[in-house]
C-alpha cells in the first residue's frame, strides 16, 4: 500500500509542474506587456523598465518560471492591478462561495444520480427505465445557463418560492468555515441555515442536472453488464434474496467508473462556475476571474488555473487511493 500511495503522489507532483509549466508559457505568450497595463497607457519608457524589474520581467524566462513556482507554493500569487489587492487575499476571500456553491452541487448531482439509477435497476421497471433515460439525456443536453434562467422565471418569478439573483444572502454573524450553511448551524441559527439553503437551491440545482445526467448513464450501462454476468446467475440459482444480489454483489462492482467520474465533477465544480455564478450574482472565484480576463489582469487568471490544477490533482488523488481501498485489484497492480 505504501507504494501505491508513493506512486500516486509522485504523479500528482509530477502533474502539478506540468500544469504550472503550461500555465506559465500560455500567459507569457499573450501579447500582451503587464508593466504596461499597470504603469498606464502613457507611462515612459523608463517607467515601464522600472516597472519590469519590480516585476521581475527582466529576468530570464527559466528564473521567472521559479519565482512563480517558489512565490505560489509560498502563498505570493502576485498582485491583481485592477483592484489593487493581492491575488491570495481576492481567491481566498471568495473561494468558500464557489466551493460551498460546488459541494452541494456535486451532493445533489451525485446523491441524486445513484439513488435513481439504483432504485429504478432494482425494480426492473421499463417504463421508469425509460423515463430515466430520458431524463438523463436531457440533462445532459441542456446548458447550466439556460437552466439558471428557466428557473429563475419559473421558482423566483411566477412561483416566488426561491429567492432571485441576489448571491447568497445575508451573511453570520461569525464566520467559522465561510460556508454559510455551515457558519449559521454552528451559530445555532436555524432559520439562517434554511435562508442559506435557500440562495443556494437554484444554482446547486442548476449545476448539478449535466453532472447528474451523465452519472446516471454511466452507472446504468455499468449495472446493466454487471447484472448479466456469470456469478449474479449462480448467486440467483443459490436462492440468495435479490435485494442482498443487487446491493451487495451488482452495485458494488458496478460502483467504482463512477467513483471516478464523481471525482472529477467535483473537481470541476470546485473550480468555479463562470456562466451560473455569474447569472446568480454568485461572489465566487469564476466571477472573479473572468472579471480578470476582461481587464487583462492575468495574475488573477495565472493562480486560477495553478489553483484548478491543485484541487484536480488533489480529488483525483483521492480518488485513486479510495479506488484502491474498495477493488484491492488496483493495489495490487
Amino acid at each position: 500500500m505504501v507504494r501505491f500511495l508513493s506512486e500516486r503522489i509522485a504523479s500528482a507532483a509530477l502533474t502539478v509542474v506540468g500544469a504550472s509549466l503550461v500555465a506559465f508559457i500560455i500567459l507569457r505568450a499573450v501579447p500582451t506587456n503587464p508593466a504596461r497595463l499597470i504603469a498606464g497607457p502613457f507611462a515612459s519608457d523608463d517607467v515601464i523598465a522600472e516597472v519590469e524589474r519590480a516585476l521581475g520581467l527582466d529576468k530570464p524566462i527559466y528564473a521567472q518560471y521559479a519565482d512563480y513556482l517558489v512565490g505560489f507554493l509560498s502563498g505570493d500569487w502576485g498582485f491583481s492591478y485592477s483592484t489593487g489587492q493581492p491575488v491570495y487575499s481576492l481567491i481566498a476571500e471568495r473561494f468558500p462561495a464557489s466551493a460551498e456553491l460546488a459541494l452541494y452541487a456535486f451532493l445533489f448531482a451525485f446523491v441524486g444520480a445513484v439513488l435513481m439509477t439504483v432504485l429504478v435497476s432494482f425494480t426492473r421497471s421499463r417504463w421508469l427505465d425509460r423515463f430515466l433515460r430520458i431524463f438523463a439525456f436531457v440533462n445532459i443536453g441542456i446548458p447550466p445557463f439556460w437552466v439558471s434562467l428557466l428557473f429563475l422565471m419559473l421558482f423566483f418569478e411566477q412561483l416566488g418560492w426561491f429567492p432571485g439573483p441576489v448571491g447568497r444572502g445575508p451573511a453570520p454573524l461569525e464566520a467559522v468555515t465561510g460556508f454559510y450553511t455551515l457558519d449559521y448551524l454552528l451559530a445555532g441559527d436555524v432559520g439562517g441555515f434554511w435562508t442559506a439553503l435557500r440562495h443556494l437551491a437554484l444554482p446547486a440545482f442548476a449545476l448539478a442536472l449535466a453532472p447528474m445526467g451523465f452519472l446516471i448513464r454511466l452507472l446504468r450501462a455499468n449495472l446493466l453488464d454487471v447484472t448479466h454476468e456469470p456469478f449474479v446467475t449462480v448467486l440467483h440459482s443459490k436462492g440468495v434474496a435479490p435485494l442482498s444480489v443487487h446491493f451487495r454483489h451488482i452495485l458494488p462492482n458496478a460502483f467504482l467508473p463512477t467513483l471516478t467520474a464523481g471525482g472529477l465533477i467535483l473537481a470541476q465544480l470546485l473550480g468555479g462556475s463562470v456562466l451560473v455564478e455569474r447569472i446568480f450574482v454568485w461572489p465566487g472565484v469564476g466571477t472573479l476571474v473572468i472579471d480578470g480576463i476582461l481587464r487583462q489582469d492575468y495574475a488573477v487568471v495565472q493562480a486560477f488555473i495553478m489553483l484548478s490544477a491543485f484541487i484536480y490533482i488533489g480529488v483525483n488523488l483521492l480518488v485513486d487511493i479510495a479506488y484502491g481501498y474498495v477493488d484491492p485489484r488496483v493495489r495490487r497492480s
